[in-house]
């Protein structure tokens, strides 16, 4: 006698999609949309929340739902599910990122525990970190959960660091000359009650000794930004892939959530240090032209206080309507 697996209920993927609400994104933009149609759940690119000035080309905003895809993905194995996922498996929907299929029944691993318990407490982290160097066993840990979603991370030697800081500074005052880059930053940060977007509180300082370039959410603030002293040699990491195409974009963004996630586990916290890749010719020079490997973003960690959750869309701002069922020919 043959047995069927049950496939999970709506309500466990409506409860996964959640948890793939929780990826970060750039300015906390939130720019994906889900589609659950029996087991499968479809992820989807909003057009209307892509920054145009800071990502033309969609290719942070892809990095974004690829952090949530892979979330869904986890989310899968933690209710029990195998799965696998297409990507952009539709040529005539161009903003359809992935379809995530859950298949039969599959007891989460030590791994999948432990990286889901690690989701509701990994928080962008713009605040100093401690003095103190990570060890190389937990990078080591870092670089293998980027191998393992097909990407690479490398750790920036000492004069890697201070180029990439001083790349970052570059691009900073390339990108605040940029017009609507101010109007931009001012769409996604600021106080008031919302559902997305950066918060005042979790701007954090400016850095008294100007060696860690943070974005200025703070510039359009009404109260002037406080200043402290960040460590002086952060540890960065380059996050890169072999390619450079949307298929590229999304797995980086995957391969991100698996590596923040990961250090979330290892105790540190974590800060994206977007700027050096949001202009193409310092992008560039963060490419290894030997390995042929593509920058794709820029990582800060080390150990820090914690933070708190920044806003999230309710499920139903993100959760389009499944479709119909076809209809049956009567006999």
């Amino acid at each position: 006698m043959m047995m069927t697996a049950i496939p999970p209920s709506r309500q466990v993927l409506t409860e996964c999609v959640r948890t793939a609400t929780a990826a970060p994104s750039l300015h906390n933009s939130q720019p994906w949309l889900f589609r659950i149609a029996g087991p499968t759940v479809e992820v989807y690119a909003d057009p209307s929340r892509r920054l145009p000035v800071l990502d033309p080309d969609g290719r942070e905003q892809l990095i974004s739902v690829g952090a949530a895809i892979f979330n869904l993905r986890l989310a899968i194995r933690q209710a029990g599910y195998r799965c696998h996922s297409t990507a952009f498996p539709d040529r005539k929907k161009p903003d359809l990122v992935a379809r995530v299929y859950a298949a039969g029944p599959a007891a989460a691993t030590p791994a999948v525990e432990a990286l889901s318990a690690a989701v509701p407490h990994r928080h962008t982290n713009r605040f100093p970190f401690a003095h103190t160097p990570v060890p190389d066993d937990v990078l080591d840990h870092l670089a293998d959960a980027a191998r393992r979603e097909g990407a690479t991370l490398t750790v920036a030697t000492a004069a890697g660091r201070d180029t990439i800081l001083r790349l970052a500074r570059e691009a900073e005052r390339w990108l605040r000359a940029r017009p609507g880059y101010r109007a931009e930053l001012a769409r996604w940060s600021g106080g008031g009650v919302r559902h997305d977007g950066v918060p005042i509180w979790a701007v954090g300082p400016w850095d008294a000794l100007e060696a860690v370039p943070m974005r200025d959410f703070a510039e359009l603030m009404p109260l002037p930004r406080p200043t402290e002293k960040f460590e002086p040699y952060p540890t960065l990491l380059v996050l890169s892939t072999d390619g450079d195409d949307r298929t590229d974009w999304a797995l980086a963004g995957q391969a991100l959530q698996r590596v923040l996630l990961t250090a979330t586990w290892q105790n540190l916290s974590t800060t994206p240090i977007s700027q050096p890749v949001e202009v193409p010719d310092l992008r560039r020079r963060l490419t290894d032209p030997a390995g042929g490997r593509i920058a794709q973003l820029v990582l800060r960690v080390g150990h820090g206080k914690a933070v708190g959750v920044t806003p999230r869309r309710r499920l139903a701002d993100v959760l389009l309507r499944s479709p119909e069922p076809a209809p049956r020919d009567r006999p």
